[in-house]
This record gives C-alpha cells, structure tokens and sequence, in this order.
C-alpha cells in the first residue's frame, strides 16, 4: 500500500532523526533508554515505530518534540523537523514547531484531556494561542474541525465535557486538536490500544481518510502489528532502544531478518482445546439480572430516568469452562462482573454453588468472596504502589484469617509467585519494579493465593504488548488445567476471547445479543453487530495475514 511521494527526497523529507542516543539520569544511574536511532519521514507517507514497551518508541517520538523531562540529555545525533534542527533549540522555537509543524495524539484520550474545561474550549485554544483568532472564528474553526475528524453534532458537542463522551468520541477531540494548525507531521503515539475493535477500525480509516486530504505524514507508534500491515507504508522495528530493523510493510512482514521482528509476527495467542468432560451442575449464574443507574435532574434530583447498564441478562457457567463476555465500551462488560461479586447493586438473582447470594447481607457475602475473585484491567493502577509484592498477596490472606503465621504466609506466597512463573525472591519488591505483563501476574497470584473457584478476568491483556498477551494467555490455560479455574473473560479483544472460551455472550446497551459455544459464534455469527464486531478484528487480521503470506 505504498504511497507514491512526489517531488524530491530532501523536499519532501519532514522530520529526520541521525545517530540519536538518549540518556535519563546521570553517572552509575544513567539509563540510555535510545542508542542510535536514524530514520526518516516523507511527506504523504506513514512510517511506524514498533516494539515492546520499553523499547524507546515513545521517547523517540518525544525527543523530537523536545517533550522529555528535564532529566533526560542527548549526548549525539540530530533532529531535524521541517528543515529546523530541534535537539538544543529555545522554548519559544519549539513551541511554534508544536504549534504549526506537528501535531501528537496519545493513547489515552482521557488522561489528555482537561476534564474541566468544554471539548470547544480545549480544540479553541490551541487556535487562540497561536493563531491570535478570536471567539467567533474559534468556533467556527472548531466545529470544522469536530466535523473533519466525523464526531456527530459536533455543534450539541461544544459544551460536553472529556467524561459525556465515549473512548472513541475522545480520541476524534484529540485528533481534532492535532490537526487545528493543519500540521506536516501528525505523532499518533498508540492511538487505538485503549479502543474498542470496531472503534479502532474506524480511528485507522479516519487517519488514513484525513493523510489523503491533508496530505500529512504520520509517525505512528504501536505494539500491534496487525494495525502496523494496516496503515503504514515503512516500519522501524525496536528493541531495548536501538532499530534493529526497517524497511518497507510488505517486505518486512514477508521476509523479516532480525529474530525479534520474526518473534513480534508469530506471537499470537494460542487457542487452547475445549474443554470435555464439564460437570452438568451449575457453578455461577443469574437470572434477569439488572444493575439500573438513576438519571437524576431538577433541584429536588427527581429521577427522570435510568442508565440500563444490564438490562435484563440470565446465564449459566460450569465448573473449568471459560465464559467469554464481549461487546463495545458501554455495553455492560465490566458492570456484570462486579454484580456478580455483590460489588454493586442489582435486582434478579444470582447463584454460587446453587445458592443465591444476591440477597445476603454484606457480612453473610464476605465469606464467600475467596471463591470469586477478580483481575482488573490495569496491573499499575489495581496494585498499591506502597506495599510490597508479598505484602499485596498476602491481604487476603489475612482478611479471610487463612494463615495466621507470617512464615506460613510468605511460604504460600512464593509458591503462588511460582505458580504464575515470577521468582519468589521478588516477594519484597514494589510494583513500580516490574514490567507490565509482570505486573499482571501479580494481579493474578494476589486472586489464586485464595484458591478461588471463580475467576473474573476484566480486560487482563489490553494493556500489554501483543507478546505479553500471548505469553498471559499460556499462563491463564496453564492454571485453569492445573486448578480446575473457571473464568469470566471480558474483554473486546475477539483474537484472547477466541484463544481463551468456551462460549461466548455478546453484549449491547445491557443486553445479551448473541451466545452460545465460541466456535459457533466466531464461525456463524447471527446477529449483525456480531458480526460487525468480527468483521472489524477481521479487516485487521486479513491485512496481517496477506503480508505475513508467501
């Protein structure tokens, strides 16, 4: 899918990187985190940055904006965007390069943007700070911008805040900011990896629809392969801060030379077998299950309406079986999961071991909670950064009084570490020492150490790189056939439900639109937003495996 690029090499060079090494710290302490990285942009064309986490892509990307914390310095090589040399220019340089050269888009929408101030106000500014435009032209600008990037009614959208619009909604607004100036280099630094399937797919057309118009480049940054063979023209591939391949898509994901390019175009998760001989009685299920949140208005918060978050749902799960849940943002995923642990209210039953819970009391529930147990989607963000690794595990231990004796505690500690393939004696380390698939495994041996019968795995892969996702994988099939486990997976992400289920509901607006053996659903999907979710994973395996392909 090469763009053809017009004119002359040096014209249309926007941004070129030369032998740059970047170091953070100083002395014993200093950490080169890039080592002699070169490569360039053209005008028209998408180039990808790709690796692991902790291969230097994103202080890559942020050494040419000049955006790194004071502690980082550049001991050789050379930026040079749009013509103008950038390592040791002034602030007031490089704010007009961020302003009219280039402009960046982050993976995570909603940490970037202010979640006080209006989508107008966040777009306007960029316009009035360097433009000098004034209210009635701002807002002019910005609704076309709101209307380039394709979020509807845009003009309804002004006032909205970060937190009243979706993950996709978010992501047009910080494209929309991107592109105010019209810049000639468009960062996109993980753009899709917090979206939805189908959301993702439209974020890649929309880039790819706005570089036609616009005739920008784009810089874009990933771990996801199968959206690199989707959207990019070259490819660098990094590893431990260093290049250690480049070249065009189709020849790279064809004929890849470096061991760890071919190791990035192999990992992919591992479909495990079904599973036979499940027992016929009932492990967990609900019937008309619904968590309804009120929409309250008026001086007096009369309730005027109701959120259905899940509206309605009944199933049934088996000991050692794998029950995929699966659905966009706002589909009611996240929210079942935590009913079903009593973590938040809901009207209908639910059983556990054929007994109803949803109407004991808290004190009568908290027994029970040692036999469900739950891994959240961040590892960073649902791990106490002031406590230790053993001291994470061990909590509940202690709350459910299963080991009294600390040195019987620290022994079952390590065995669970082991369990989960880390090295017992990391019991004293912090969570800010490891990577994050490490992380994750933390999360999970925090759940097994109760030697639960239930565990729900909330998007335990999103966050990490495609690799790490396999690797989670291997190790969520090792402990279910070691243990017996019997999981809930949510999840968007069709390729780990696929490796990882039994069977499958499909989930929107609250409500079950599909289920049934996973096989079934992934092969003949019914319903058509099933099968506009499969089609929108598939767009992006297709592209992959064409490339891959002798």
């Amino acid at each position: 899918m090469t763009r053809s690029v017009d004119g002359s090499k040096e014209q249309n060079r926007v941004l070129s990187v030369k032998g740059l090494h970047v170091t953070f710290g100083d002395g014993d302490a200093a950490v080169e985190a890039v080592r002699g990285v070169t490569f360039d942009l053209f005008r028209g064309e998408t180039l990808a940055l790709v690796g692991e986490s902790g291969s230097g892509k994103s202080v890559t990307a942020l050494s040419a904006l000049q955006l790194l914390p004071t502690t980082a310095h550049f001991p050789s090589g050379e930026i040079t965007m749009c013509g103008t040399p950038v390592i040791g220019a002034s602030e007031e340089k490089m704010q007009r390069i961020r302003g009219d050269a280039v402009g960046i888009v982050f993976q995570e929408p909603m940490t970037s943007l202010n979640p006080l101030h209006s989508i107008e106000k966040q777009v306007g500014e960029v316009l009035e700070v360097h433009r000098g435009m004034d209210e009635e032209a701002v807002r002019t600008r910005v609704l076309e911008l709101l209307d380039l990037v394709g979020l509807r009614d845009a003009e309804k959208r002004l006032s909205a805040l970060p937190h009243e619009l979706s993950g996709g909604q978010r992501q047009r607004v910080m494209i929309a900011m991107a592109l105010a100036l019209e810049p000639d280099i468009l960062i996109a630094d993980e753009p899709t990896t917090a979206l939805d399937v189908t959301i993702q797919a439209q974020i890649l057309s929309l880039l790819e629809d706005l570089q036609a118009r616009l005739g920008m480049a784009i810089l874009f940054i990933t771990h996801d392969l199968s959206i690199v063979s989707r959207i990019a023209d070259r490819v660098c591939v990094m590893k431990e801060g260093e290049i250690v391949e480049q070249g065009d898509v189709d020849v790279i994901f064809k004929d890849a030379a470096h061991p760890y390019t071919q190791r990035l175009l192999e990992a992919q998760p591992r479909v495990g077998k079904p599973h036979e001989n499940i027992p016929e009685e009932e492990l967990v299920g609900t019937d008309d299950l619904k968590v309804w949140f009120p929409i309250k208005k008026g001086i007096i918060r009369h309730t005027v309406d109701h959120v259905k978050a899940v509206d309605g749902v009944s199933f049934s799960l088996r000991p050692g079986q794998t029950l995929g849940v699966v659905g966009e943002s706002g589909s009611g995923k996240t929210t079942l999961g935590l009913a079903l642990l009593r973590l938040i209210e809901s009207k209908g039953s639910i059983r556990l071991n054929g007994q109803r819970i949803d109407d004991l009391s808290r004190n009568n529930v908290r027994p029970l909670r040692r036999q469900m147990q739950i891994v959240f989607q961040d590892p960073y963000g649902s791990l106490s950064p002031r406590l230790s690794v053993g001291q994470i595990i061990e909590e509940g231990l202690i709350v459910h009084d299963l080991e009294p004796d600390r040195n019987d505690r620290r022994a079952r500690v390590a065995d669970v570490l082991i369990d989960v393939g880390l090295n017992p004696k990391s019991i004293d380390r912090y969570p800010h020492e490891f990577s994050g698939g490490q992380r994750q495994r933390i999360a999970v041996a925090r759940a097994l150490v109760l030697q639960p019968k239930l565990l729900i795995l909330d998007e335990p892969t999103s966050a990490l790189d495609v690799s790490v996702q396999a690797q989670m994988v291997d190790l969520l099939h090792e402990l279910q056939d070691r243990y017996g486990l019997t999981y809930l997976f949510i999840s968007h992400d069709l390729r780990v439900v696929r490796a990882l289920a039994d069977e499958i509901l499909v989930m929107k607006a609250g409500k079950i639109m599909e289920r049934g053996a996973a096989i079934d659903v992934f092969d003949n999907p019914q319903e058509p937003y099933t099968q506009a979710l499969l089609s929108a994973a598939l767009d992006l395996k297709v592209a992959h495996a064409q490339l891959v392909a002798d």
